[in-house]
């Protein structure tokens, strides 16, 4: 989807504008669907309309779509640069570099076993125009976070802000995403929801979170769920967006992260380390 990506140093990418807010015609509003009906929506519904997008470096287009009765935006994304090399950029060297739509999926499908799937759009995967790729819902009526850092908008609720912030820097972590941008945070312009988006370059081969930088509080249904996540159901899941490797890296990430916060919360004290009421399974 869009070009998005960082919540530490390590992770600034070479995007300058999120997809999201490029002055592109808007399709009407779709009606409110749920879920299952936005993914059934993106996968069949037919394409009238598409834009290239020049931001970014994933080649990445912005489709209308309709079915007869909704209309309503999509991002397409086909990048899918798996390969054994090492990519020198600017934000140092890394090996076995990769960029591939399937993660958006996988993040996406991560985000549903982990209960954080509310911050992410839906995103399915889809052949259009002849490639593969992933297809997320348009999110409208957004600002990304460097929009409101540079018109130093503050949140009406600072609590709430930084509980979603808190999630956001988690699943960053567990998913190994290198490249969480400031234009990859979308906000509700209206009721401040944060949204995460572009996943392509997730999912690394690092067994732990390059920075716990930032990764102070936790959500406790978020943190019960990282406990109870399970690498048979994860590769069951992701089978056609995740390789082995990918799946063993995440697992051990998520060992890692769930460590940290054991930790914090015998070093500090429950009440300094969560937040929020854990959910029933």
């Amino acid at each position: 989807m869009p070009v998005p990506r960082v919540l530490s140093a390590v992770c600034l990418s070479a995007c300058l504008l999120p997809l999201h807010v490029a002055a592109q015609p808007v399709a009407p509003s779709a009606p409110s669907l749920d879920v299952a009906a936005r993914a059934e929506f993106l996968r069949s519904a037919r394409v009238i309309r598409s834009v290239g997008l020049a931001t970014g470096v994933t080649s990445p287009y912005r489709l209308t779509l309709t079915d007869g009765i909704v209309t309503h935006d999509a991002s397409f994304q086909s990048v899918n640069e798996r390969v054994n090399k090492a990519d020198f950029g600017a934000r140092g060297v890394e090996f076995n570099f990769a960029d591939s739509h399937h993660f958006n999926l996988a993040a996406y499908q991560l985000a549903v076993m982990l209960g954080v799937d509310d911050m992410m759009p839906v995103t399915v995967h889809r052949t259009w125009n002849g490639r593969e790729g992933t297809l997320t819902w348009w999110v409208d009526d957004v600002i990304d976070e460097r929009t409101r850092l540079r018109d130093k908008r503050e949140p009406p609720n600072t609590a709430i802000w930084r509980q979603q912030n808190f999630k956001m820097r988690v699943f960053a972590a567990v998913v190994g995403d290198t490249d969480r941008n400031l234009g990859n945070i979308l906000i509700g312009a209206t009721d401040w929801k944060l949204w995460m988006i572009d996943f392509t370059r997730a999912f690394r081969l690092h067994p732990a979170p390059k920075s716990t930088d930032g990764l102070s509080q936790i959500d406790r249904s978020l943190l019960a769920r990282l406990r109870r996540l399970d690498a048979a159901q994860v590769r069951a899941t992701t089978a056609h967006c995740l390789n082995g490797y990918e799946v063993e890296a995440l697992m051990k990430r998520r060992d890692a992260i769930v460590a940290h916060y054991d930790r914090l919360v015998a070093e500090k004290g429950a009440a300094a380390v969560l937040y929020g009421v854990e959910a029933t399974p």
